[in-house]
């Protein structure tokens, strides 16, 4: 069974918190140390139960057995920076970001010859709120986190970062960074990028307050995801921005075609590509994949 004497948490909010609750009800974890900007935040971790004690990044590199950096992805380089030179011989050290060939370079070069401790994961488990209050031991239940492993690495060090990932709940899935870059921008940043923008659209309008009073469900439950952590979009968007790009292109071509069928009152065309949105959707929501075409990324 896993058993992790001392990891460093580095970001002490719903992801980092949520590993730290699910190893200890495990108890798969002797000792959580926190690492964050705020004081206050750190105690508040520390009041729930989610970490022991509260130390600076470099105390904590220093004795820790895994460091988990959950933070927006562009704090990664100056982290990595700090805590290379007292990283334990044995130490694995991961991230959660959601953009990895960024990381993937930031940690080479900052890092250096203690690349091969460093596995880049991507849990796949996030909600639109955010801080330590939010942290859930079942958080990971059933989910997929993402490993993408570098030719540095060595087998058990994967598995153990594997292990670590499955005592919370999750299901491991391997790729390279590159594929991931490319999934993700699809089927997570675009996302977020659409739902920022159209409830940005509607608060400038001079109607706003008329539109939202009678905002309902289904603009609720599409924009969701506009709560997410502005800071942590903003990094995911800037440092995968080619792959987004190429996603949002993609749409744009899409939203114009569908524009012009409702322009040109062409029903049986509009009901056409609803009607493939709703069965794709239902194939996909009962998990009947095979329906769908798998060209490698």
């Amino acid at each position: 069974m896993l058993k992790i004497e001392k990891i460093a948490i580095v970001g002490v909010g719903l992801i980092g918190g949520s590993v730290a609750l699910r190893l200890k009800q495990a108890d798969a974890v002797g000792e959580v140390i926190g690492v964050g900007r705020s004081s206050a935040s750190l105690n508040e971790a520390m009041g729930l139960g989610v970490i022991d004690r509260a130390l600076d990044l470099t105390e904590a590199a220093a004795l820790a057995d895994c460091i988990l950096i959950a933070t927006p992805v562009r704090q990664m380089p100056e982290i990595f920076s700090a805590i290379a030179p007292h990283l334990r011989e044995h130490a694995l050290v991961m991230d959660a970001g959601s953009t990895k060939q960024d990381v993937v370079a930031a940690a080479r070069l900052q890092l250096g010859t203690k690349i091969s401790q460093f596995v880049p994961a991507h849990p796949i488990a996030g909600r639109e709120i955010s801080g330590v209050a939010a942290a859930d031991a079942l958080l990971f239940e059933n989910k997929k986190v993402v490993l993408t492993p570098l030719t540095e690495n060595s087998p058990a060090l994967v598995a153990t970062a594997a292990a670590l990932w499955r005592a919370c709940g999750a299901q491991v899935s391997t790729m390279s960074a590159e594929s991931h870059d490319a999934i993700f921008a699809a089927v997570s940043h675009l996302p977020h990028m659409l739902a920022f923008a159209l409830v940005d659209e509607f608060a400038a309008r001079p109607n706003a307050k008329t539109l939202f009073s009678f905002a309902a469900s289904g603009f609720r439950d599409f924009t969701r995801i506009a709560g997410s952590s502005p800071e942590m979009w903003r990094d995911i968007a800037l440092n995968n921005r080619a792959a987004l790009l190429a996603e949002m292109d993609a749409y744009l071509i899409k939203a114009a075609q569908l524009r012009a069928l409702i322009a040109r009152a062409d029903a049986p065309q509009l009901e056409a590509l609803m009607q493939r949105s709703h069965d794709a959707k239902a194939l996909w929501l009962a998990g009947e994949l095979d329906h769908f075409r798998d060209e490698s990324v």
